[in-house]
């Protein structure tokens, strides 16, 4: 919706006001206004268009989070590095059901960004290890799926990483 820049200067202009109205003595005013400020201060941390997306992805709507990623113009000056990561992310998963070529390159860009969550990371470098077996390239898989392995502290991806051993066995 604005820019992440614009997000803290609107921040820092309701702070300043609220201030304003402490001094007029007008407490409820201010308190009010310092936590309407946070909103935007989370906001520039959450984009918003982001947390759709993920709410969308959550219901299984691959299109509606296509959408919601969509409205997203100037990723790179829009998000912060781990905003712009989980971008990539979420297009990489999107286009692992269209197109491989495609999701490689955005699950790749992701990593290189940065996600904040091993599970994600994890995921991640499943999802490029999964692709790399169908590419043929088995040596780029295995190492793929050990640090998938590596990264899954919960065993939330294990029956998952079996599997793909397995079919690694057969190639």
């Amino acid at each position: 919706m604005f820019n992440k820049n614009i997000k803290l200067v609107i921040a820092a202009l309701i702070i300043a006001f609220a201030v304003y109205q402490f001094i007029e003595g007008e407490i409820g005013n201010g308190i009010f206004l310092i936590l309407f400020s946070l909103i935007f201060i989370f906001l520039y941390f959450r984009n918003e268009f982001l947390l759709l997306a993920f709410l969308r992805m959550r219901k299984q709507d691959l299109a509606g989070t296509e959408k919601w990623l969509g409205r997203i113009k100037n990723p790179s000056a829009a998000l912060t590095e781990k905003q712009e990561g989980y971008y990539n992310y979420l297009f990489g998963i999107i286009y692992s059901q269209k197109n491989l070529t495609q999701a490689e390159k955005y699950f790749r860009k992701a990593l290189k960004l940065g996600l904040n969550m091993d599970y994600d990371l994890a995921m991640a470098k499943l999802s490029l290890a999964g692709i790399a077996m169908q590419k043929r390239r088995k040596r780029e898989a295995q190492t793929l799926l050990s640090e998938a392995k590596k990264l899954d502290k919960n065993n939330m991806l294990n029956e998952q990483i079996k599997m793909m051993q397995q079919q690694m066995k057969k190639i």
